[in-house]
């Protein structure tokens, strides 16, 4: 099973990136995916993720109004779009899968609760 993301690069202070993660190896379809970030010498964070089974998102303080977590499950694929970036954005952003479709809030915000992970992409913006 591999994770590949894409899509990170450098961008000014107020400008947009859309990261992709594509599956292979196995189907998520029901299952949660999402994205975390970890900025150098931070721990990894949560960022945004989305059920496999219904409409359900959720984001962290501050994703909620600027990025937007969507999934394509016809091509096992997860994307997150970056609006209004800031210099405090700046990381390696990794997306995640679960091995299962369970949602809760309290859990799919912990690194600990997914299962597949990608090699992550570097967002970096400049002020």
């Amino acid at each position: 099973v591999q994770l590949q993301a894409s899509g990170g690069g450098l961008v000014q202070t107020g400008g947009s990136l859309r990261l992709s993660c594509a599956a292979s190896g196995r189907t998520f379809r029901t299952n949660v995916m999402g994205w975390f970030r970890q900025a150098p010498g931070e721990e990894r964070e949560f960022v945004a993720a989305a059920s496999g089974i219904g409409p359900s998102t959720y984001y962290s303080a501050p994703a909620k109004g600027r990025f937007t977590i969507s999934r394509d499950k016809d091509k096992n694929t997860v994307h997150l779009q970056l609006n209004s970036l800031k210099p405090e954005d700046t990381g390696v952003y990794y997306c995640a899968a679960r091995g299962s479709a369970g949602w809760s809030i309290a859990v799919v915000t912990r690194p600990s609760a997914y299962d597949y992970w990608g090699q992550g992409t570097l967002v970096t913006v400049s002020s």
